[in-house]
């Protein structure tokens, strides 16, 4: 199981090098663990600016050959462009032999083709029905979808990685000639043991170092009062 905790000197703290998050390992110890999922927008190679979205899935059961999850996805797209969120998706290992999926997104495919030229991914949750990971529906600006998802394994998982998290754009409106992309998501744990950021941690680690100087420095100088 991926641990994030961890234990390091005041030293190592200054010079900490950022933590990796995705991919993403949990097991049956990680019941409740949540992660978040921060994607961009691009269409071709071109970043579409304002296009984003976050989703957030809290691993829910960890049984046998299946793991769920409660989902959240906001559209995060921001004015002059608009949006809507279709489907997302992601990749897995083991891989999947099945999986299904309430809410606002309800309708699963999997080994099918994502858009703008990334490829097979192992599975899609769709918020319309259709063959691909393109469809109907979906969420406009500033809306919010929930539900679950379970995956389905042919072996009883020990571990599950989920990576290369991707997002669905449709109908965008405010982006010259575009009118759908893709995300590709960053992901960051929020469940157990956090790791700080990379800057807090430079911080604390100097901050430290500050308090130990002071402190050395004070009690060098002999006959020098201490403040009650």
């Amino acid at each position: 199981m991926k641990r994030l905790a961890f234990s390091v000197s005041v030293v190592a703290l200054a010079f900490a090098s950022p933590a990796q998050a995705d991919p993403i390992t949990l097991d049956s110890g990680d019941v409740g663990t949540s992660f978040s999922v921060n994607y961009n927008g691009f269409s071709g190679s071109t970043v579409v600016n304002g296009l984003t979205a976050l989703a957030n899935f809290t691993l829910t059961a960890f049984t046998g050959n299946s793991a769920t999850f409660n989902y959240s996805v906001t559209n995060t797209t921001q004015s002059p462009v608009t949006s809507r969120i279709s489907s997302f998706a992601f990749n897995t290992n083991p891989d999947l032999t099945g999986a299904y999926s309430t809410g606002d997104y309800p309708y699963t495919v999997l080994d099918s083709n994502y858009p703008n030229g990334i490829g097979t991914v192992d599975v899609c949750f769709k918020a319309g029905g259709s063959n691909s990971c393109s469809g109907n529906g979906g969420l406009t600006n500033g809306e919010t979808g929930n539900g679950t998802l379970t995956m389905l394994f042919s072996q009883p998982l020990s571990a599950l990685t989920i990576e290369d998290f991707f997002i669905r754009y449709q109908s965008i409106t405010g982006a010259g000639s575009v009118s759908s992309a893709t995300g590709t998501g960053v992901s960051s744990i929020s469940g157990g043991t956090q790791v700080p950021e990379p800057g807090m941690l430079a911080m604390f680690g100097l901050s430290a170092l500050g308090l130990m100087y002071a402190r050395r420095r004070r009690t060098s100088m002999p006959g020098r009062p201490f403040a009650a």
